[in-house]
């Protein structure tokens, strides 16, 4: 792909018809993103020491990171958290595309668990990478980079004010479908900076049901016990 220059992306015949379905669906910074993702995932195992081909499938890799925020697009933008979405969104395509399940399942969760860096970097390679790509990419937490890498990834990947155009993607989905962003996730806690609005506390939410189970309790000191 004349296009990416040297960059090392795993061209074949499924990334390349994941790496267009991402392209003709998602905003440009979000694209960006996606690709960029790639990039720094497969930096950050080199610096662990994973090499593709032996450590993990990079082309699973590819597409972890390339479909990671498609629940962003308009098509993918179901009645789910964002990153459900997106890795339901992934399977379907890889799944027509005549991917074995069992591969599919591995990018069904690195898309989905993309936000759950403590469960995502317990699991496999291809999962673990979109997870630290994406993070690396947001806010450039890790290992420093080879000189010039960056400027050789933004000089074809441009920014495109990447982080803003994914937090207003994300909050914006959410102030329609508010069931988007549940309290306690990344999508609830922006959608709680920008609207002021206030969390139940843990009692109020295991009150709801009615079990009553906060009533009689008394708790001293460090320890707690029931009344009477």
């Amino acid at each position: 792909m004349d296009a990416y220059g040297d960059l090392p992306f795993p061209w074949t015949t499924l990334t390349l018809k994941a790496m267009r379905l991402a392209r003709s669906m998602e905003h440009p910074a979000i694209f960006n993103h996606s690709m960029r993702t790639y990039l720094y995932g497969r930096f950050l195992g080199e610096h662990q020491g994973l090499r593709p081909g032996r450590d993990y499938d990079d082309e699973l890799l590819f597409l972890g990171c390339v479909l990671h925020d498609a629940g962003l697009s308009e098509r993918g933008d179901g009645d789910q958290r964002f990153e459900l979405d997106g890795a339901d969104l992934a399977a379907e395509f890889l799944a027509e595309q005549g991917l074995p399940p069992q591969k599919v399942e591995v990018v069904w969760d690195a898309v989905a668990l993309h936000l759950c860096r403590d469960i995502a970097l317990r699991k496999r390679p291809e999962i673990a990478l979109v997870t630290t790509g994406a993070g690396y990419d947001i806010g450039g937490d890790g290992p420093e980079l080879p000189p010039g890498y960056a400027d050789r990834i933004h000089a074809v990947l441009p920014r495109l004010h990447g982080a803003a155009v994914l937090h207003d993607a994300i909050v914006g989905q959410a102030l329609v479908k508010p069931h988007k962003a549940p309290p306690f996730t990344v999508p609830g806690e922006l959608v709680r900076q920008v609207t002021g609005q206030t969390w139940p506390t843990w009692r109020d939410l295991v009150n709801d049901p009615g079990w009553n189970d906060y009533d009689g309790y008394t708790v001293s000191g460090s320890c707690t016990s029931p009344a009477g």
